[in-house]
């Protein structure tokens, strides 16, 4: 009883402060969410913390491949945004979504990758002064944005999960899934105005949970119960633990104070530029705070 007490206090202390917040007049933050959902399980849970929270208003909400993986699927970017639009129909939202490259950037000639996500991308750079954008999977839609019209590149701050950084060196390592599914678009970016905030992914290791802790916290829950299938029905659904790396990224662009971040000057094959790296994430904070938003949330 008093377990639940203390859980319930702490959803109406959430709900609260994000109502005076917003009748402070502190303004919502506008973002576009490029995402694919179709290759793991942690992107609907980063999804969803995003559409959980009062504070954010997502634009739209476009579809990634994931084409050039050994464990894709035909159609992979389709597959990405049927299950966006699932996930919004189960929370009860809407959104726009919108379809977006169906495979990386081209290897010459025009290499931008002419899709509806793109267009969408330039088209709200140019309505703003700042445009914020959280790419959770292959970077080729902004990238390509850029591509097209580099003048929008000063214009978009990325948040983006990739990379590993070693700090002590500096020495930026490209290996991971989400650049290789287009190296090319990682190049566009190094090298283009564009602010950039990553979170490498030696530190998004920190989000690793067992499934026995997140059923036990989310599965009395609607949209929890639909979180927990997409873990059970998934490829390897098996598996009794995960990192749900999207969830770090998405929950420190929304909850600074929950991790930190490091100015890094990359190498000259990198662009030779400073970015953003985030250095630190307190996961078990970050956890709490789905839990407690989760509860909070009703259709």
């Amino acid at each position: 009883m008093i377990n639940f007490l203390n859980r319930s206090f702490k959803s109406f202390v959430l709900v609260l402060f994000s109502a005076m917040s917003l009748l402070n007049g502190q303004k919502s933050q506008t973002i576009i969410v490029d995402a694919d959902t179709g290759n793991e399980v942690d992107d609907f849970y980063a999804l969803a913390r995003v559409f959980m929270e009062p504070s954010v208003d997502v634009l739209a909400l476009n579809a990634a491949h994931w084409q050039t993986s050994h464990w894709t699927i035909p159609n992979s970017m389709e597959n990405s945004h049927r299950l966006n639009q699932q996930l919004l129909g189960e929370m009860g939202l809407q959104v726009k979504t919108i379809r977006g490259a169906q495979a990386r950037m081209y290897d010459w000639g025009d290499r931008a990758q002419h899709s509806a996500a793109t267009y969408e991308i330039i088209r709200q750079a140019k309505e703003v002064d700042q445009l914020t954008v959280l790419v959770l999977g292959a970077l080729t839609n902004i990238a390509s944005a850029v591509y097209i019209e580099p003048e929008i590149a000063k214009k978009l701050k990325i948040y983006w999960l990739g990379t590993t950084l070693d700090f002590e060196t500096a020495t930026l390592k490209r290996d991971d899934f989400n650049c290789l599914m287009d190296p090319y678009a990682l190049d566009v970016l190094l090298n283009s105005d564009t602010e950039m905030v990553i979170m490498p992914l030696n530190i998004a290791r920190e989000m690793e949970i067992d499934f026995a802790i997140l059923q036990e916290r989310t599965q009395n829950h609607f949209l929890g119960k639909f979180l927990l299938n997409r873990w059970i029905t998934h490829l390897d659904g098996s598996r009794r633990n995960r990192i749900l790396w999207d969830l770090g990224l998405v929950t420190a662009f929304i909850r600074p104070e929950l991790a930190t971040i490091q100015e890094v000057k990359t190498s000259r094959d990198n662009g030779n530029r400073s970015l953003k790296f985030y250095n630190s994430i307190d996961s078990r904070a970050v956890y709490q705070d789905f839990f407690d938003t989760l509860l909070a949330f009703e259709r």
